[in-house]
């Protein structure tokens, strides 16, 4: 099986699982040699059965697992561990920045108008600087042609997948212990996270009571809110289950100490600059220092896809350290230098709204028809300051379950890092997602991509 997934991969992107002779490398032998295909399919429904008797669910519906774990070894994995950790704390001190002082523009780094108009800057908050963090950040990677893994985005607002991460090693445990395989334990990024939500309350808050905020049992991540809220000590709650009194937030007559958000629209203030009923409940707590939020409000700043572009330099100007990590070379084009650099090659680039998330609106041109390449490139032609542009860098493949037998397929990772106070941690793995289909690069969950562990030996 093993060979035949190796030799339907082509030459233009990395190659997982496989060696060059269509082999399994030592690491995934253990794996693959227990398995024929009746005894890997079987293994697949029971690990199914388990996820759906667990309630696993996304979006109203079942989240694609694939048995196959993404194996990567200690020593690469340190190194990448080391340069999301130097990012996270460069990005968390951006953030702190744009609500303060705002050291990066007067020093001609980051434009003021990305700031400015990025659609989840909060003003709110302003003023409050150092209080507003990212505790948990989820980045999206990608291995590059070459074998290293580079950033194709930021996640700091409100990033999803922890708890299927951990629900996907709870399940494939047996078949590591089988095969003699033992992954680094993701407990202690379990015990960070615990440790972020009670580092988020404010001084003199004893016992802290935190609560979930969500968009109730229907919304599509009801499973993870849930799972996410027992690990911590959390009450899941709506909006409409909490009330302020003054610089009080109130679940009944108790206070709450902490929120985690995690709800679609998050936004403390409208297009018109008026309270959301978020922001009526949770902005005057927050400012007074009576509340602390995971993540803050205004963290989505760093989501923006014009921010990404600044990122290596912003390691630079905050860290003094050059970048363990690189990101995917892009293109604010909102900046006339950068336009005018990326314009000729618009058609050859991925092009991708600033603000939207889950893959919405983004435009891989070397894939698309041409009609949608040329609808795309118009679109950033005409308003360029609400798009950016990326070099297109194939994702690589991964051995994959399909209906067909073992397959490659496109697959990003996703980690997670979390800050509790000084201390920054990282999962040790983290969910690889993959493409439903054979040579598609859109592997989000709401496009219908699934998800797999990832297994630091």
């Amino acid at each position: 099986m093993a060979a035949t997934a190796g030799q339907q991969a082509r030459d233009r992107f990395a190659v997982e699982g496989f060696d060059e002779r269509g082999a399994a490398p030592a690491a995934y032998e253990a794996l693959f040699e227990r398995w024929d295909e009746v005894a890997l399919r079987a293994e697949a429904e029971r690990v199914g059965a388990e996820l759906r008797e667990a309630g696993v669910r996304f979006g109203g519906g079942e989240l694609a697992h694939d048995l196959i774990p993404r194996i990567v070894l200690a020593a690469e994995w340190d190194g990448l561990a080391a340069g999301l950790v130097q990012r996270v704390r460069a990005l968390n001190a951006f953030i702190a920045d744009v609500y303060g002082e705002r050291r990066i523009v007067a020093a001609g780094i980051v434009p003021a108008r990305v700031i400015e108009t990025a659609d989840w800057y909060e003003p709110a908050v302003s003023g409050l600087g150092g209080r507003i963090v990212a505790a948990l950040a989820g980045p999206d990677l990608l291995r590059a042609p070459d074998g290293r893994f580079l950033v194709v985005e930021d996640n700091l607002r409100a990033p999803s997948g922890f708890a299927y991460l951990r629900a996907a090693r709870r399940v494939l445990e047996p078949l590591g212990s089988a095969a003699g395989l033992r992954p680094r334990s993701l407990e202690p990024a379990a015990a960070a996270f615990v440790s972020a939500i009670a580092s988020a309350a404010p001084d003199g808050a004893g016992s802290p009571r935190a609560v979930l905020i969500g968009d109730g049992p229907k919304s599509g991540g009801a499973y993870e809110h849930g799972a996410l809220a027992a690990a911590a000590g959390m009450t899941v709650v709506t909006a409409a289950d909490l009330r302020r009194r003054g610089e009080r937030l109130l679940l009944g007559d108790e206070p709450v100490d902490v929120v985690y958000r995690r709800v679609d629209d998050e936004r403390l203030t409208g297009p018109d600059g008026a309270p959301t009923e978020l922001g009526e409940l949770l902005t005057e707590p927050l400012r007074a220092g009576r509340l602390g939020c995971v993540n803050s409000p205004g963290t989505g700043i760093a989501d923006d896809k014009a921010v990404h572009v600044y990122v290596e330099r912003m390691i630079g100007f905050y860290l003094g350290e050059e970048p363990l990590l690189a990101s995917v070379p892009g293109f604010d084009l909102g900046d006339p230098e950068q336009l005018a650099a990326a314009e000729p090659r618009l058609g050859e680039l991925v092009i991708k709204p600033r603000s939207e998330f889950g893959g919405k609106g983004i435009t891989i041109g070397p894939l698309a028809d041409p009609g949608e390449r040329r609808q795309a490139v118009a679109a950033a032609r005409s308003e360029p300051e609400r798009w950016v542009a990326q070099e297109p860098v194939p994702l690589s493949v991964h051995p994959t379950l399909t209906a067909g037998g073992i397959a490659p397929r496109h697959v990003d990772l996703r980690p997670f890092v979390i800050t509790a106070g000084e201390s920054v941690t990282v999962a040790a793995g983290g969910l690889s997602r993959f493409a439903p289909g054979a040579g598609e690069m859109i592997v989000n969950s709401r496009q219908g991509g699934g998800v797999k562990d990832t297994w630091v030996l």
